[in-house]
């Protein structure tokens, strides 16, 4: 059922990312009028295209399209303007060569909420990441009490952007009076809308499904479905309750073997030859030396990071999927979209 929020409009920055799309088809779903940033207007019939088959052709066609970038000024203050909420979920990849993700992130942050200050909307919602809420002991849950200090190494220059990201956000707030929330989401899976973004995410589902590991390391990480973060970013939108906080969104932690087992018991035919062996930790830091990705999963070998959830599921009654169904939708989506691609 659509509420009526016609009269209401809320920017959602990066509309051809994995999270934007989830949320804009949500936003759609209640009546909200949905503008959205991309880099180039030729995105515009891409974005559209994902959304349509979850918030129907028609309100898709609604969406207003505006040209800005994280790294250039240009096209922000337009992007705002008449806007009711920002939802800023734009964000640098982890994975690229030479990317430069913190600048990347800190600058984009700073425009966004900037431009937001300056359009006087009654609230900014950004979308942070878990690691700025660790505590360092894996005994120990994380909170939205805790505060991450970034490392300052370059292995670890995805976590220290989104830390410093969200501590410019809240002094970009404090000092401009700009109401703002912070969602924490943790390693986010689920479906993609469209089948032209696969997140980066949901490649410790593809290998498995392609094969392409022999063995799994002995790693894990907090799996939460992307379409209840999509949520959680419009409850802490709407939720007079939410202003000022901040709102970690994870679901149940899983080893990769767990996933592994799931996915061959969810699909026995399409993941029968999904590996389930462990991969020794010393083969592990041997491939390290080599590869910058096994390198980032070194330090979480056999760690098992506890995550609170609580204040999500209390103030605003939010509520995460099961686990085996975030894992079984990734993976019929991933199979889905190489049928497609194949075809």
């Amino acid at each position: 059922m659509v509420d009526d929020h016609g009269d209401e409009t809320v920017l959602v920055t990066g509309g051809t990312g994995y999270l934007a799309g989830w949320v804009i088809a949500g936003l759609l779903q209640r009546g909200y009028r949905v503008r959205t940033t991309v880099r180039s207007l030729d995105k515009a019939q891409q974005v559209r295209d994902a959304v349509s088959a979850q918030a129907g052709r028609q309100a898709a066609g609604t969406i207003e399209f505006t040209a800005a970038d994280l790294l250039g000024d240009d096209g922000w203050d337009q992007a705002a303007a008449g806007a009711d909420y920002v939802l800023h979920t734009a964000s640098p990849m982890p994975f690229g060569p030479g990317a430069d993700l913190i600048t990347t992130a800190r600058e984009g942050t700073r425009r966004v909420l900037g431009a937001a200050a300056r359009a006087g909307v009654r609230r900014a919602v950004l979308t942070s990441s878990g690691v700025t809420a660790d505590t360092g002991d894996p005994d120990t849950p994380a909170t939205e009490t805790t505060w991450t200090a970034p490392s300052g190494t370059p292995l670890r220059a995805y976590p220290d952007s989104k830390i410093l990201a969200e501590r410019d956000a809240w002094e970009l707030a404090a000092a401009t009076g700009l109401e703002l929330t912070t969602v924490l989401p943790t390693f986010m899976q689920g479906p993609m809308l469209g089948t032209s973004n696969r997140p980066g995410t949901v490649e410790v589902i593809r290998r498995l499904l392609a094969r392409e590991i022999p063995a799994l390391p002995n790693i894990g990480w907090n799996v939460v479905d992307v379409r209840d973060i999509a949520e959680l970013h419009i409850l802490a939108m709407t939720s007079p309750a939410a202003a000022g906080q901040r709102y970690l969104g994870s679901g149940t932690f899983l080893w990769y073997r767990q996933i592994a087992r799931i996915l061959r018991e969810k699909l026995p035919h399409e993941a029968a030859k999904v590996p389930v062996p462990t991969m020794p930790d010393l083969v592990v830091k041997l491939l390290a030396r080599r590869n910058p990705q096994l390198a980032m999963l070194r330090p979480e070998l056999g760690r098992t990071r506890l995550v609170d959830s609580s204040k999500a599921r209390t103030q605003l009654g939010w509520q995460p999927r099961r686990p085996e169904q975030t894992i079984t939708d990734t993976a019929t989506a991933l199979l889905t979209a190489s049928r497609q691609g194949a075809a």
